[in-house]
């Protein structure tokens, strides 16, 4: 038998592969991504002399990308965005890449 496009399975990320994931037990399962602002390269004496207020210079200016990462490898990045609730202003990424992630990675 011969597959039509209407019969072909769909492509991985799609809505069909989401809605299963989200069905299954494991679509409940909460993780942890972290957001990477940057990163700062202190001497151990530079280290030693901070105190309240001092100021760490990071490897990134405002504007720039931040990475997200889960388990340490690399998903996406996006940029820092606030966003207004009733009660307050919360920081929030906004996605401008995700990672194409391949099996076995």
């Amino acid at each position: 038998m011969v597959e039509t496009p209407n019969d072909a399975p769909p492509p991985q990320g799609s809505d069909m592969d989401r809605d299963a994931l989200a069905a299954s037990p494991f679509g409940q399962v909460p993780i942890e991504i972290s957001i990477t602002i940057g990163h700062a390269h202190p001497l151990v004496s530079e280290l030693m002399a901070l105190q309240e207020d001092s100021v760490l210079p990071l490897d990134r200016r405002i504007g720039d990308p931040v990475d997200l990462t889960i388990g340490g490898r690399l998903i996406a990045r996006g940029i820092l965005k606030e966003m207004d609730s009733e009660t307050d202003t919360q920081l929030a990424v906004c996605l401008t890449e995700v990672v194409e992630l391949k099996a076995g990675q």
